[in-house]
């Protein structure tokens, strides 16, 4: 088994050095049996919001690509993957833990689960809704996306954005990473192939056009200003 951990400063947010190390680690786990966790109270916050509005010209398109990519390389990485969300999955750290095969939440009601980048003005690069596409019902795909609010476990759980909701997440998500690793692993390669291949393929091949037209809603001032709103409430509360 290997076991990536997301640990970064402001709740295991999204840099571009974390993800390029992450991403770094998913190659090296080379199909192994992947278990994906936070360290401390969060899973992760989402993208670094901060590193994000700093960034100016070709940087925007650049993390964006990056993004996109180590989502789908996640999406379809050949070996059994387990998410143990360990607190928040915000934004992008719940598109983290959509992106495995199999997601645990520990029983906290204070955890909070959701896609919230329609609030902030945040347009989803192509593979990242094409993996909330292919993850989450349909009939929930309006309320989580364009409602753009944060969930608990429970609610998650009746969403789609998790599996199961465990009192020892731990035990859980190894002893569910182990089922699925007892599989064959070409077998299970090829399955996950066909089920998802297509679907990066084609989402990977809308990023240039996505680039074009939405680079500027990542850029502008409104996006800017809506952030620096939300990071200063943040600064008196413990979580975001």
């Amino acid at each position: 088994m290997h076991e990536v951990v997301l640990d970064s400063p402001n709740l295991n947010t999204l840099s571009v050095a974390t993800m390029t190390d992450l991403r770094a680690q998913l190659h090296r786990a080379g199909g192994a049996p992947l278990l994906l966790r936070g360290e401390g109270r969060a899973f992760s916050a989402g993208l670094d919001l901060h590193e994000v509005t700093g960034l100016q010209g070709a940087a925007v398109g650049e993390f964006i690509a990056l993004l996109d990519g180590f989502l789908l390389d996640l999406f379809t990485y050949p070996g059994p993957t387990v998410a143990w969300v360990n607190g928040h999955a915000i934004a992008g750290g719940c598109l983290l833990a959509l992106c495995c095969d199999h997601r645990i939440v520990a029983d906290h009601p204070k955890i909070k689960i959701g896609l919230t980048e329609v609030a902030l003005g945040i347009a989803f690069p192509p593979g990242a809704l094409a993996i909330v596409r292919y993850r989450l019902a349909k009939q929930h795909l309006d309320e989580i996306v364009l409602g753009a609010r944060l969930y608990d476990p429970g609610e998650a759980l009746a969403r789609g954005f998790v599996d199961e909701v465990a009192s020892d997440p731990e035990t859980r998500a190894r002893a569910r990473l182990a089922e699925l690793s007892a599989h064959p692993q070409p077998g299970y390669a090829t399955a996950k192939a066909a089920l998802r291949g297509a679907v990066a393929a084609e989402a990977a091949a809308a990023l240039p056009a996505f680039l074009e037209e939405s680079v500027k809603l990542w850029s502008g001032d409104e996006l800017k200003g809506r952030v620096a709103a939300r990071l200063g409430k943040g600064k008196s509360k413990t979580s975001s």
